[in-house]
């Protein structure tokens, strides 16, 4: 498979993750009466991963999330050369995703980017007023979790063809448990799509979306292959 064919799949299918999982904040979360709410923002987030996973994993190997390239370079399941294209790639899918999303919910009177656009953020800008250091473990263990999932799942002993519906029940999973944290990132990409837009604290704030997720994805890259040796 040829690089340029695997950014192209890793740009889809970051695009797709971060207009179904913040567009389902932004849009439909707090609709008047038929609100989906976190328990429906959460399943969004898992079913975009489930499905580009099974649309284009096999041609990039379903990444859509930089944390998520360290983590697997990290453990050796894949080559540090590509790990920058691909979170280039990454970053221009959850921007294209973000500016799309912001032309969608601008159609509506009365949208403000004051309501946070679905960025992620800490201390006052932490859906439930969690602190730093709070939000800061939340998204180093989640992401630690998130990936030890993934590498789990897509372990050459575990049953093929499960790893995408065990890597959206997962990150489902952590939504359930980090929205009123954080938003919940566990994907610098994700994060800096809104945060471009939001624009202010979200970007002050973005440092930590990148530093924890990359955190806890490298120590789930350090942890996994221990279970591997014979």
């Amino acid at each position: 498979m040829k690089l340029t064919q695997k950014l192209g799949a890793e740009c889809l299918g970051t695009f797709w993750l971060v207009f179904g999982g913040c567009g389902s904040a932004v849009l439909a979360a707090a609709f008047p009466q038929l609100g989906i709410g976190f328990l429906g923002v959460a399943l969004a987030f898992g079913l975009t991963v489930m499905t580009m996973a099974y649309a284009v994993g096999h041609i990039s190997g379903g990444h859509f999330n930089p944390a998520v390239s360290v983590g697997l370079a990290v453990a050796k399941r894949f080559p540090v050369k590509d790990l920058l294209p691909y979170v280039g790639a990454q970053l221009v899918g959850a921007i294209v995703a973000a500016a799309v999303l912001y032309v969608i919910a601008s159609g509506k009177a009365g949208f403000d980017l004051a309501g946070g656009f679905a960025s992620n953020g800490y201390g006052d800008h932490s859906p439930g007023g969690y602190s730093l250091v709070a939000c800061l473990v939340a998204e180093v263990v989640l992401t630690f979790a998130f990936l030890m999932i993934i590498l789990g799942s897509t372990d050459r002993r575990a049953p093929a063809g499960f790893a995408p519906i065990a890597i959206g029940l997962g990150l489902t999973l952590i939504h359930l448990i980090g929205i009123p944290v954080t938003n919940l990132s566990v994907n610098p990409a994700r994060s800096t799509g809104p945060a471009l837009f939001v624009g202010g604290w979200a970007l002050a704030q973005l440092w930590l979306f990148w530093v924890a997720p990359i955190i806890g994805a490298a120590i789930a890259g350090l942890v996994y292959p221990l279970f591997e040796k014979e």
